[in-house]
């Protein structure tokens, strides 16, 4: 394959909706969630290496976890980890890694991803991000891959595009996670989509974008040209960071661009973004009931019961429950209050760190 497109793996986010089971020191991309056999990320690489080739990589992780990339992605090498001293979000981490691409490669495509991500159906990834890579070339255009909603989902954000038969679709809106009577309006609307959160693009034309529409990072990150790939990296990055907001690509780039592009994709995507997503993905048993555990279950539906072998669990009388027990913390919660987690894990930090 010539011109192998880079891949972007956005790997720093601390899974708060997993806990107890993803920790600060251990977060969700670097779990088996699944029970595959592989992690998260591991499945990610293993899904886009496919796509292009070992070497173009490039992992964006907070640096508390770099040792664990490195364990959990053998097949990279240290430049290929790019070590984030503080938490500033997407915009930031997306202009790190393409800086640091720009000086390997002035020439580079780029497929930006999420590392925790659930794709069923690769053959149709597959064409999809064929698709994007070819409209990628078309002038300056920056395009997103959208998934068709079946219901008002409030935890993703919302892409509107401008209807018509083509297959890559301009883009009107970007809308972060909107309330539930938004959500539905979205639905019924018909031309709102999921924003999944894979990005591909030339890499000229994302930086591009930085210099028209956050100045502010496209010149801090210019500054670092001497920088990359050399022993003084860290210590520019750590300026760096320091000195740019918290801020999502959405918000300081795609909402603001006019070379916005959408292509529909229909590959059987999840964002496993709570335990109520795996739930659903898991084999369930004639009450719907998800059992990882040595239980004993009566008057007992819809639940998720994930438990260590060691212990048996007896539950009764339960419906839409969520019991999980991991290290020092047993969790029992309503499987979709996922919105309480936040609250959750900030109470148990005020219980002592080794909670969170």
């Amino acid at each position: 394959m010539q011109n192998k497109p880079y891949i972007v793996v956005l790997a720093g986010g601390i899974g708060t909706k997993f806990w107890p089971h993803s920790r600060n020191n251990f977060p969700k991309q670097f779990l088996d969630l699944l029970g595959t056999g592989r992690t998260l990320l591991q499945t990610t690489y293993d899904r886009f290496v496919k796509l292009s080739s070992p070497d173009r990589f490039v992992v964006v992780t907070n640096h508390n976890y770099v040792d664990i990339v490195k364990e959990q992605l053998p097949e990279l090498g240290d430049d290929q980890i790019l070590s984030e001293p503080l938490r500033r979000n997407t915009a930031t981490c997306i202009a790190y890694a393409s800086y640091v691409i720009r000086k390997r490669d002035e020439a580079a495509r780029v497929i930006v991803t999420p590392s925790d991500h659930l794709i069923l159906h690769e053959v149709a990834f597959q064409d999809t991000i064929a698709l994007a890579l070819s409209e990628a070339e078309k002038d300056h255009h920056l395009v997103t891959i959208g998934i068709k909603p079946n219901r008002p989902d409030t935890a993703y954000g919302y892409i509107q595009y401008m209807d018509g038969h083509e297959e890559v679709k301009k883009v009107k809106t970007f809308t972060e996670k909107p309330d539930v009577t938004l959500a539905k309006t979205f639905l019924e609307s018909g031309d709102f989509v999921w924003n999944s959160g894979v990005f591909v693009w030339k890499n000229q034309s994302i930086i591009r974008a930085f210099e028209k529409h956050m100045p502010e990072i496209a010149e801090v990150f210019e500054e670092g040209i001497d920088f990359y790939a050399t022993s003084k990296e860290q210590e520019f990055v750590k300026r760096a960071y320091s000195l740019v907001k918290n801020v999502t690509i959405d918000l300081g780039i795609m909402e603001k661009s006019d070379d916005v592009y959408l292509i529909l994709g229909d590959f059987g995507w999840s964002d496993l973004g709570s335990w109520m997503s795996i739930h659903k993905l898991k084999n369930r048993d004639k009450d719907n009931n998800v059992v990882d555990a040595n239980a004993m279950l009566y008057d007992t539906t819809n639940s998720y019961i994930k438990v260590s072998p060691q212990k048996l669990v007896v539950v009764h009388g339960l419906d839409n429950y969520l019991i999980n027990e991991s290290e020092n913390v047993l969790l029992i919660c309503k499987l979709d209050a996922e919105k309480k987690f936040k609250e959750f894990v900030a109470d148990a930090k005020n219980k002592g760190e080794g909670f969170i």
